[in-house]
């Protein structure tokens, strides 16, 4: 086994609590176009998924929708998501403890979202000094996970083989694109009622847990090798 060395970080739900406010200003939009979706809905069924697979299943459940609408509703989305990000994000409990921790560590952020929104979501709370211009969006990568291309594209523009890295994802999307992947997967796992942590990926409750894991699995890969 490869020791690890280069942390990859999963975005919203991972660093930052951004997914209430996704929640719920996407449930106001997909409500105006008749599409039923709740807040939950998201939470327990859609989180971490990209917004246009998002709208096919509902589609494929109600109907289909104009395209000009779906894109005039997704912008407006987008900007108010964008607007309560800036005054209402906060970092998940435990982050900065985190990175403050593994700071010897290379490390990237590896989303499905725009990285736009990815670097908004960051300077909002703080936390773009630990990552700078190490963000990999699904948008620039043309694919998004649960496809692993994502995770691998990150893992080659950082200079590390996949399992060279671990990576930190709180979405099962998320958690079987990296597991698929080939690498180290820690499940970030919020909702332990709503879902259960794959088989091969080691599950967490919060990111105060994560040094000592990543801390231990590096002892650990030092030892057998």
């Amino acid at each position: 086994m490869t020791t690890p060395r280069c942390l990859l970080f999963d975005c919203d739900g991972t660093l930052v609590d951004s997914e209430p406010l996704l929640a719920a200003e996407m449930a106001a939009s997909l409500n105006t176009l008749g599409l039923p979706f709740t807040a939950n809905d998201y939470i327990t069924e859609f989180r971490g998924a990209r917004f246009k697979n998002i709208i096919h299943e509902l589609q494929q459940r109600h109907g289909s929708i104009d395209p000009d609408r779906l894109q005039h509703t997704e912008s407006e989305m987008r900007s108010n998501l964008a607007q309560r990000m800036a005054t209402e994000l906060t970092p998940l409990p435990g982050v900065i403890e985190a990175l403050d921790s593994l700071s010897d560590y290379p490390r990237a952020v590896v989303s499905n979202g725009p990285e736009t929104k990815i670097r908004n979501g960051l300077e909002a709370t703080g936390l773009s000094h630990y990552f700078g211009d190490r963000l990999f969006s699904g948008y620039t990568a043309n694919c998004w996970k649960p496809d692993p291309c994502l995770f691998l594209y990150a893992a080659r523009m950082m200079g590390f083989d996949p399992e060279e890295c671990i990576a930190i994802d709180d979405s099962i999307v998320g958690v079987e694109a990296a597991l698929a992947a080939g690498m180290i997967v820690i499940h970030l796992n919020r909702y332990p009622d709503a879902e259960e942590t794959p088989d091969g990926a080691i599950p967490i409750s919060n990111m105060h847990q994560l040094p000592t894991i990543v801390t231990h699995l590096v002892r650990t890969e030092a030892v057998t090798t």
